[in-house]
């Protein structure tokens, strides 16, 4: 038994020096690091940057890349691309900011995207053996009839963009048939100082349970309009409010009128979004609502008045990502009729190779003042058919993550990927 453990030991060894030393063995070339936060298609960027050594852990880069993304108004993304030297280069730090137009190609934006690394990168490949092999084109076209002055663009639309949408869902088995239907309409105009839309939308909900000879259908529809507005009268500051007309039969809400302002304040600037973002909101509401079915409060139509208080924040880090908020609401004619919850979502890199991940919502409710008064059937609860009580509800998921090996991750091997592969 020891001879086995003294040879184990002795492979063991052998193995990590060597491999260790193949790994060491300096290709003189800029050891990078991409962090994207946006979806990003680093097959392409692989084949198309060859001077360059892709690596698989960010404490092993020479550069370390961080892209994130803002949706614009327009519908188009505004990119935030970070980049830190690291190790002989730890002294450089840079930002790229570039966006990209609505309906572009995801061909398009990776395009772009590429274009934008390579510009990054072109400083640190500058320093080392590969800075011969960098060609620059820095040529531009000169279209016939067009000025190459630059000018403020006119749009005829005036920052309007608008939506249109019809979907429809069927599925099946012997005993289960599900049809669903569903319309959305939005109109939005959105500027540094003000922020206005509107939306609609609708859904249709057949399902049909066959148990044996019993046929039983379910049926349920909802609609929803939405307009916002919101005011910023400083870097750090904002107001606005929202007005919602809704009705759901799965709710028992045969009218829901509500009228919701409030104020909202960000510890940092708002232009600092794609890295870091913490916002403190307060509000009030009133609320007006007309019931299907008499309420387990006797009531078939009521109007109160209540408040919410908010917090979310967001940040973009070398170490990782977290996002996460909290909410309490509660109404002003009975403070027992509350609800509160927070959620929380985080991926830290603890060190090399090692990360931890969590993922958290949980919310209390005691404020179900729509449910209907009465006994619900097994049926109705089985299909659900109408909402049923809850005092809360919960989500959790959390864990580690190691690896270990091979540093560098410079290959493009598709072979049996996609539908259909192994």
């Amino acid at each position: 038994m020891f001879n086995i453990w003294k040879a184990f030991g002795l492979i063991s060894f052998l193995f990590i020096f060597f491999t260790t030393s193949a790994q060491n063995a300096s290709s003189g070339k800029l050891k990078v690091y991409i962090d994207c936060r946006v979806g990003c298609d680093f097959n392409y960027f692989k084949s198309e940057i060859a001077i360059v050594d892709f690596v698989l852990d960010r404490t092993d880069a020479d550069a370390y890349v961080l892209l994130t993304g803002q949706r614009m108004g327009g519908g188009g993304v505004e990119y935030h691309m970070n980049l830190y030297g690291q190790n002989m280069y730890q002294n450089y730090i840079d930002t790229l900011v570039f966006t990209t137009a609505p309906n572009v190609t995801a061909s398009e934006v990776r395009k772009n995207i590429l274009q934008y690394l390579m510009l990054g990168f072109s400083p640190l490949i500058a320093k080392t053996v590969y800075a011969s092999k960098v060609k620059i084109d820095m040529k531009t076209e000169v279209v016939p009839g067009i000025s190459s002055t630059l000018k403020d663009t006119h749009d005829q639309w005036n920052y309007w963009v608008f939506n249109i949408a019809a979907s429809g869902q069927f599925n099946a088995d012997q005993v289960y048939k599900n049809r669903v239907f569903g319309s959305d309409l939005s109109a939005n105009r959105t500027t540094k100082k003000l922020k206005l839309g509107f939306s609609m939308n609708g859904n249709l909900y057949n399902s049909l349970y066959t148990y044996d000879t019993t046929q039983f259908r379910v049926k349920n529809s909802n609609y929803r309009l939405y307009h916002t507005l919101v005011k910023s009268f400083s870097d750090h500051w904002s107001y606005g409010y929202q007005t919602i007309f809704s009705s759901s039969t799965f709710d028992n809400y045969k009218l829901k009128l509500s009228f919701n302002p409030a104020i909202e304040y960000n510890v940092f600037k708002y232009n600092e979004v794609n890295n870091r973002f913490f916002v403190l909101r307060y509000g009030i509401f009133i609320s007006h609502n007309d019931y299907y079915d008499t309420t387990i409060f006797n009531k078939i139509n009521e109007t109160y008045l209540g408040h919410r208080f908010s917090g979310a924040i967001t940040l973009n880090k070398k170490w990782g990502t977290f996002n996460g908020g909290a909410y309490f609401s509660n109404y002003f004619y009975d403070w027992s009729l509350y609800t509160m919850g927070l959620n929380a979502n985080a991926d830290v890199r603890i060190g090399s190779g090692l990360s931890f991940f969590v993922h958290l919502n949980a919310s209390i409710v005691h404020n179900q003042v729509n449910l209907v008064k009465g006994i619900i059937t097994e049926q109705e609860v089985l299909t659900r058919q109408r909402q049923l009580g809850s005092n809360y509800n919960y989500f959790t998921s959390f864990g580690l993550a190691f690896r270990f090996g091979s540093i560098f991750n410079n290959f493009v091997n598709p072979r049996f990927e996609g539908y259909g592969g192994f």
